[in-house]
């Protein structure tokens, strides 16, 4: 029997701990492919498999706040409603980045220009938007999500994710990572999602590998 492993939960409980690693994936992501869409030599087949997933992913964690988490946050505390009151625009502005570079073309090199337009402005209304709504929202988090309400909202968010690209969102997570979010995100999959991380990992590294080699020795950042 192997033996039980224990990890403290980070600060901030689970909820903090998981959002915050969501948040570095979405982060690290659409840097990479803000920068590799702007190299022609970079792989239309990786390109498309990235902007894809980004899509799919950030849609759909920006559904699950929306209609979701924010309401659960408010039923909890009134006074939270605020929070996506004011985030709102940046959302809708979001939607709108997301669509344009869904519908960039990758495979000729040539046409490259809007997806790297594209690419550039949804990492950087990302990076933006993460910045204004991490501060409502962990400390939110931290007063109103037990870690046992967090895991069933968690679970249920996992089983309605996209399955496009999942080996890349395992990556990601890996490398950007710390050991207690690891352990947080881990106790919320499925056991027979968990025996599929291995193969998950050595798909996505061939994609990350292709994409990642900007220059010598140069890897993105969260």
């Amino acid at each position: 029997m192997d033996p039980i492993v224990t990890v403290e939960t980070p600060e901030g409980g689970a909820a903090v701990a998981e959002t915050r690693l969501l948040h570095k994936m979405h982060r690290a992501a659409t840097s990479l492919l803000a920068e590799a869409a702007q190299r022609g030599a970079a792989p239309a087949t990786a390109l498309a498999e990235l902007r894809d997933f980004l899509v799919a992913a950030l849609r759909h964690h920006h559904e699950s706040e929306d209609d979701v988490l924010w309401p659960l946050l408010t039923a909890a505390d009134p006074a939270a409603a605020a929070g996506p009151a004011d985030l709102a625009a940046e959302h809708d502005s979001l939607d709108a980045a997301l669509d344009a570079l869904a519908a960039a073309p990758v495979r000729d090199a040539d046409e490259r220009t809007a997806l790297a337009d594209a690419a550039v402005a949804v990492r950087d209304l990302v990076h933006a938007h993460l910045e204004h709504e991490e501060p409502v929202l962990f400390p939110a988090l931290t007063a109103h999500m037990s870690d046992e309400a967090w895991a069933e909202f968690s679970r249920a968010v996992i089983a309605s994710a996209p399955p496009m690209g999942a080996h890349l969102n395992i990556a990601f997570f890996e490398q950007v990572g710390t050991p207690g979010e690891l352990a947080v995100v881990t106790a919320n999959l499925p056991e027979a999602a968990l025996h599929l991380v291995p193969a998950m990992r050595e798909q996505a590294e061939a994609t990350l590998s292709s994409l990642q080699a900007a220059e010598p020795g140069r890897t993105f950042t969260a």
